[in-house]
């Protein structure tokens, strides 16, 4: 499972949705890059492959930010979210 963390300008939570494949993970990616390259204020709808009633609409122009993670068998489930779970890990 990948998880997709992605940070909005102004709102301190990253919004989080999971891909189960990491093509589909790489294809939100880019797709997410896409947008914020554009500034266009176009929605962009997204869904989430672990609970899929999950549904998150957002403009690409508030979009600051993107990571991918694996999340591996033996990860715990009260992770911090986004990029700052590496500096709590150290």
């Amino acid at each position: 499972m990948f998880t997709i963390d992605i940070v909005l300008q102004e709102i301190p939570l990253p919004i989080s949705v999971q891909r189960k494949e990491e093509a589909a993970a790489e294809n939100l990616y880019q797709e997410l890059m896409t947008a914020m390259r554009s500034g266009s204020a176009d929605l962009i709808e997204l869904t989430c492959d672990k609970e899929e009633d999950k549904k998150v609409a957002l403009k690409g122009n508030l979009i600051c930010a993107i990571s991918i993670n694996k999340k591996s068998g033996g990860m715990a489930e009260g992770r911090i979210p986004g990029f700052f779970a590496t500096i709590a890990d150290k």
